[in-house]
């Protein structure tokens, strides 16, 4: 990876940044405040960057969540093999993103909308905070939120159960604030997802209070039945079809993964996938990947696709470069997904086995995510899909390493049994809403932890030690640690987060929202 040591330098000089919001001298030959005013420039001009950031590159997903998942894996032996993919941290980064260009900028929007009397892109920009900082919560638990852009030498964490209750409570003083100016079209030309469509907006929240609240379903089902039950009675409605998905603008930038995997070379199909995609006949596989490259090995003609395991043995980079790539039509998208329409139908799906109110029926919003996710990736077959009961995830083998062979660790098929135990009605539920996440892996990572599906197997390599914390051989990763600009920088901060957190500051320390135990 030509470009690994300049990211973990802008990784460092971002998660220096945490506390201040360093501004800049006005440049005497650039556009002044005083024009960015008109037409609301000042304020809504940073939100597509905002939005744009709220995702990860390489060191904050591809060499994590995408490869602890399964879904892509590196043919690179980066720093020995020993590395996030085999649950050795050497990169983490997403901290850095977040706060140097989401929470900073969104802070100043903030201060911008309240001197300029626009107080509507504050609250844009206050939904913005909890789309990232949700997602960050699940990589490390405690982080700071409620006390961001505090100016004293310890700025405190919230833990995590507090933060979900102010996500929650800021929830619904948004949807207060859009539902009283829902033919307001102040956003339209800063918004590349919905052309500043506020009732577009009110769906957003709505399916995002509902994802929230079913990740933490397992540690607080009252609270969450409470909130999950709001957001699915609330008329403003969820994203229920595809045209409604909150796909994220690439602003003309090639998607992350496309450059790692066509560019770089160092990413390839997950060996997870090819065991579920090919045992379930699933049509969604040709949308994702492409078959190997028999140009560069003939031997693999035998393959249709060929991923590689998560935590592989991994001797040379060119062993498995010829393994199947992503489609390649993702050098090409404009967009990203958010939060789909599929996704929400899996969430009212397990919603509907918890007894949640409004929900409907578990199998039809099943069979209806499935639908949908085939219609947005635009593959064909689904009755067929829909109808099959016997198809099962196959056996993987590395035709470069036997040591990275598994066996299925899962005998899941796909059509819907109303017999079946409530457990593998989740499972099948978690398995296909895994599946569609492709590019949305930090969901389908979250998931796992609280609820242990879809079943995958174990990293070939645990290259885990007490520096980081050890995974055991029937375990797997849990977390991201605090990162080393906080702890170094902010030494008393980490120390209260880590008490808040309840356990040491170690990959194995699990996150409160996904605690061991039984789904239901």
């Amino acid at each position: 990876m030509k470009n690994i040591f300049i990211a973990i330098l802008f990784v460092v000089a971002l998660t220096a940044c945490t506390k201040n919001f360093q501004t800049e001298n006005q440049n005497p030959y650039q556009i002044s405040d005083e024009m960015l005013k008109q037409d609301f420039n000042l304020v809504g001009s940073p939100f597509s960057q905002l939005l744009f950031n709220i995702n990860g590159h390489q060191v904050e997903e591809d060499l994590c969540q995408d490869s602890w998942m399964g879904y892509l894996n590196t043919p690179t032996p980066f720093v020995g093999g020993v590395n996030n993919t085999t649950y050795y941290v050497r990169w983490n980064a997403y901290w850095g993103r977040i706060y140097g260009s989401v929470m900073s900028p969104a802070k100043q929007v903030i201060k911008l909308a309240k001197d300029n009397n626009l107080p509507l892109f504050a609250t844009w920009a206050k939904l913005v905070k909890i789309l990232a900082v949700s997602k960050l919560t699940a990589i490390h638990g405690p982080v700071i939120y409620s006390n961001y852009g505090s100016s004293g030498n310890t700025v405190l964490y919230d833990k995590e159960s507090d933060l979900y209750n102010l996500f929650f409570a800021q929830l619904d003083s948004i949807q207060t604030d859009l539902s009283a100016n829902k033919d307001y079209v102040g956003f339209a030309k800063f918004d590349p997802s919905y052309n500043g469509s506020i009732p577009q907006w009110m769906k957003v929240v709505n399916s995002l209070r509902l994802r929230l609240a079913m990740r933490i379903s397992k540690v607080a089902p009252a609270l969450a039945k409470t909130q999950g039950e709001k957001a699915l009675g609330d008329a403003a409605g969820l994203i229920t079809t595809n045209a409604d998905n909150f796909n994220i603008s690439l602003l003309g930038n090639k998607m992350y993964m496309a450059v790692i995997c066509f560019e770089w070379d160092d990413t390839r199909m997950g060996a997870v996938m090819e065991s579920f995609l090919l045992g379930l006949k699933d049509g969604r596989v040709a949308k994702y990947y492409q078959g190997p490259n028999l140009s560069q090995d003939a031997s693999l003609s035998i393959y249709n696709y060929k991923g590689i395991r998560n935590g592989a043995f991994i001797n040379a980079k060119i062993d498995r470069v010829p393994y199947s790539r992503v489609n390649n039509d993702f050098q090409t998208v404009q967009t990203r997904r958010s939060i789909t329409a599929a996704e929400v139908s899996f969430l009212k799906a397990e919603a509907a086995l918890r007894g949640w109110a409004g929900a409907g029926d578990a199998k039809t919003n099943y069979e209806d995510g499935i639908k949908l996710s085939f219609a947005d990736w635009g593959a064909g077959g689904v009755d067929a899909y829909l109808a099959d009961a016997t198809s099962k995830p196959v056996d993987y083998v590395d035709p470069k390493d036997v040591r990275n062979n598994f066996t299925a660790s899962s005998t899941i098929t796909v059509a819907w049994n109303e017999s079946d135990s409530p457990e593998l009605k989740l499972e099948k539920i978690m398995t296909q809403k895994w599946i569609n996440n492709f590019t949305n892996t930090l969901e389908s990572w979250s998931d796992f932890r609280r609820t242990g599906y879809p079943k995958i197997p174990h990293v070939a390599w645990n290259a885990s030690s007490p520096d980081w914390g050890v995974i055991p051989a029937d375990g797997w990763i849990q977390r991201m640690p605090f990162v080393d600009a906080e702890r170094t920088g902010s030494v008393a901060a980490v120390a209260d987060a880590t008490t808040k957190l309840g356990g040491p500051d170690l990959i194995n320390t699990r996150l409160w929202f996904a605690p061991a135990g039984p789904n239901f």
